[in-house]
């Protein structure tokens, strides 16, 4: 397949500009942006989980992560302020496109019984929050190299204005919804 982002000028902006009768072609929406996240409660207790995290968030998304720390004390989860609580990455233009690509042509078909991803995860603004419950689908990960299997949250963030539009934009680019 073409690059996700040359297919997005070529047949996805004609294709929604005809759909919701947009005026202008910079009225059709586009993502922005997709932010992978993964929390991660033990890194307060347990370093080599937080490199091993940061080192699998860095080879699929091919971006250091950021360690998010926490802004206030949690007696009952034996938090400080300042303890590291997750990683995240902040994933734009030609970095975003070809994770994308990724995401869509070869994680997601790995996942096991994977029937699509929900069509309800919108956030009423377009943007959308897929969570994922391992690192394996991505063939960047060897079974052989993690210690323990960890999930991530990746929302997608768009310029739509309304869930309707966010939709039909991610599955023109190829996101494989669930048919209800």
């Amino acid at each position: 397949m073409a690059n996700l982002k040359s297919t997005y000028q070529e047949t996805v902006v004609p294709k929604l500009m005809e759909q919701f009768q947009y005026a202008n072609m910079h009225q059709v929406p586009k993502v922005v942006k997709v932010t992978v996240n993964r929390g991660m409660g033990e890194a307060a207790q347990n370093a080599k989980a937080l490199e091993a995290s940061l080192a699998e968030i860095a080879t699929i998304t091919g971006q250091k992560p950021v360690v998010t720390r926490a802004k206030k004390a949690i007696a009952g989860f034996k938090i400080r302020q300042g303890m590291p609580v997750g990683i995240m990455v902040t994933l734009r233009s030609d970095r975003m496109y070809a994770f994308l690509e990724r995401l869509i042509n070869l994680a997601l078909p790995r996942i096991r019984d994977f029937r699509g991803v929900s069509p309800k995860s919108f956030d009423g603004r377009g943007n959308y929050t897929l969570g994922l419950r391992e690192q394996l689908i991505f063939p960047e990960i060897s079974y052989d190299s993690i210690d323990q299997i960890r999930g991530m949250d990746i929302s997608i963030i768009t310029t739509a204005t309304t869930d309707e539009e966010g939709r039909a934009l991610l599955k023109e680019l190829g996101m494989p919804f669930r048919e209800n």
